[in-house]
């Protein structure tokens, strides 16, 4: 059986070694190389439903968006892509951050071929959550010291490079109201909140209000 998967490594150096893995596996096409978390959405953007890689394997630090913060957005639109962290540390907030957002599994770079077919696997037809030994091992060691969040019905932080502005115009756009109603509340016009909604789209890769309240619902950025 053949898997559609997709790279998201920012690293010339690391995708080139990831690439020949694949290569060695006679059932792994890739659909896309990405450079950085907003390559990889750009790329998913527009993209047919069925040419979507099943699994994207995603860097965790990369300039621009991180692999964090691109793995939370692209899992409000597309919630049947499936992503695996890739790090080359261990690193004990970064597992549960992206644990958090939505990633199913979590593997050091320097994992053999065999392993990241095996992971894909796991993923895709036994719903498994693959994770390398090192890594399970300090998920487990934090989880013995009660580390896991207070509050997990807690909402999700908004992406970063959101700024304050634009947050209060996201939360009273999630809340109904229209451009003008906003512009009258913060004293600023409507053109000035028009352009605020359209960069806040740009940066959360979505061309509509519909999307951008489903998106807001979905993580919860209103909720604390």
């Amino acid at each position: 059986m053949n898997f559609t998967v997709a790279l998201t490594e920012d690293n010339s150096i690391n995708r080139n070694t990831f690439l020949q893995k694949m290569n060695l596996l006679g059932n792994m096409n890739i659909v896309f190389v990405a450079v950085n978390g907003n390559d990889c959405l750009e790329n998913l953007k527009g993209m047919p439903l069925q040419k979507l890689p099943q699994v994207i394997f995603m860097d965790l630090e990369m300039p621009q968006l991180n692999g964090i913060e691109t793995i939370r957005l692209a899992r409000s639109l597309y919630p049947q892509i499936h992503f695996i962290a890739l790090t080359v540390f261990d690193d004990d907030e970064k597992i549960f951050e992206a644990i958090r957002a939505g990633a199913s599994g979590y593997l050091l770079k320097h994992e053999p071929a065999g392993v990241l077919q095996e992971a894909v696997i796991n993923v895709l037809e036994f719903g498994g959550a693959p994770m390398s030994p090192a890594i399970a091992r300090k998920a487990l060691q934090l989880m013995s010291k009660a580390y896991l969040p207070e509050d997990a019905s807690e909402g999700n932080a908004l992406p970063e490079m959101i700024t304050a502005r634009e947050e209060e115009i996201l939360k009273h756009t999630v809340n109904g109201w229209d451009a003008k109603r906003i512009a009258d509340a913060l004293g600023i016009s409507v053109l000035t909140v028009r352009k605020h909604i359209a960069n806040i789209y740009e940066k959360l890769h979505v061309q509509s209000k519909a999307e951008v309240i489903s998106m807001a619902h979905q993580q919860k950025w209103f909720k604390r």
